[in-house]
């Protein structure tokens, strides 16, 4: 008798040992499914698409490299491992490769925009800054481009160089520095307000033998050459 109850013990024991890892196993491969994810077709969808999926999945894209291609636009996917439908946990990197574009690219127009401006569009276009000249004219004002070569629209291979040709703005009249000792500092500054010339600084000091009032001392000194732009210091006696 007591044999007999020993081996049911037995057998019920083993029983509830075999549910256990059963139910065990059952258990992690339903997690397993849970923590799997299926990757979807990214393949000719641009980067900032593709990471805005990925992270509503969880998952990570890595850029492995950039290829130049003519079926694919620039920053376009064209390769991605694990490939779509394959399922990973979201731990695992995915793999992307983007296209660089074509090696052939259409210059953009330049005309008009500033020497920064145009850099960062020809950079955007896989193109780069060539030789530079400039002149004075009154078309545009200093530093925006008045001509490019090539021309735009002209189809070129990428990294070509595009020479610009820059505004410096219109040319500024120059003129010698008159001689201002000893005249009236009042007429004076008056006089070169009127001519549009700028006087800066006015200082006023002690100068024997002279009344109040006259110049005494100038910069740029008498026959300087000048523009508009420069600007005019005087010492008046007081």
């Amino acid at each position: 008798m007591c044999r007999a109850k020993i081996l049911t013990v037995a057998i019920v024991c083993l029983v509830a040992l075999n549910l256990f890892f059963l139910s065990a196993n059952v258990s992690s491969q339903i997690i397993l499914r849970q923590e799997l994810v299926t990757i979807p077709d990214w393949v000719g969808k641009p980067i900032q698409t593709a990471e805005a999926e990925a992270d509503k999945k969880k998952l990570t894209l890595s850029v492995a490299g950039v290829r130049t291609s003519s079926d694919f636009a620039r920053n376009q996917i064209i390769f991605q491992e694990p490939s779509a439908g394959s399922r990973i946990r979201p731990a695992k990197p995915i793999r992307v490769i983007l296209s660089a574009g074509s090696e052939i690219v259409a210059v953009p127009k330049l005309e008009g925009r500033s020497i920064e401006a145009s850099v960062d569009i020809l950079k955007e276009a896989g193109l780069v800054r060539g030789r530079m000249t400039q002149i004075h004219t009154s078309l545009f004002p200093a530093g925006r481009i008045l001509a490019q070569q090539p021309a735009p629209l002209s189809e070129v291979p990428r990294t070509t160089a595009v020479g610009l040709l820059v505004s410096q703005g219109e040319r500024e009249q120059k003129f010698l520095m008159p001689d201002l000792f000893y005249k009236k500092a009042a007429a004076v500054v008056e006089r070169l307000k009127r001519m549009d010339f700028q006087v800066s600084n006015i200082r006023y000091v002690s100068y024997p033998g002279y009344e109040p009032g006259i110049v005494v001392n100038q910069a740029p000194p008498p026959g300087f050459r000048i523009q508009r732009r420069n600007l005019i210091s005087l010492e008046v006696s007081k």
